[in-house]
């Protein structure tokens, strides 16, 4: 779930482009919806019927009956900081409980695509030589 509270500015930016999605292309509409998503944590299947269109129209009507709630920048700004650092304090706890139960590195690290390589083909070597 996204959020709920948003400030006036970000209700304009996202009233245009929900008008932009409804008048797009199909490609067009899914990239509106990642940018909702991502810069703005709106998702519109929280606020509107599955298999419905969600347009500016009904953007308006959940914040006329207080769905969404418009609130003054400063409010806004504290409560992503407040996120922020919930999202940290969270990746620092899996991390901890990660390094308890013995699980090596982090995901990044578990990424190393190229070590994981040599040491395929190091062993494949091996196996040929035996």
């Amino acid at each position: 779930m996204g959020r709920n509270k948003y400030s006036e500015k970000e209700i304009r930016i996202i009233r245009m482009l929900l008008g932009k999605k409804c008048a797009g292309t199909r490609f067009q509409q899914k990239e509106i919806r990642h940018q909702l998503r991502c810069n703005f944590e709106f998702n519109i299947s929280d606020f509107g019927e599955q298999g419905k269109a969600f347009g500016p129209e009904e953007l308006d009507r959940c914040v006329e009956h207080g769905v969404i709630k418009i609130l003054d920048d400063a409010t806004i700004a504290d409560m992503k900081a407040k996120r922020e650092r919930d999202r940290q304090r969270d990746a620092e706890a899996q991390a901890a409980l990660a390094a308890e139960s013995g699980e090596q590195g982090t995901a990044a690290e578990g990424a190393d695509w190229e070590k994981a390589l040599a040491d395929w083909e190091a062993w494949e070597k091996s196996q040929k030589e035996q």
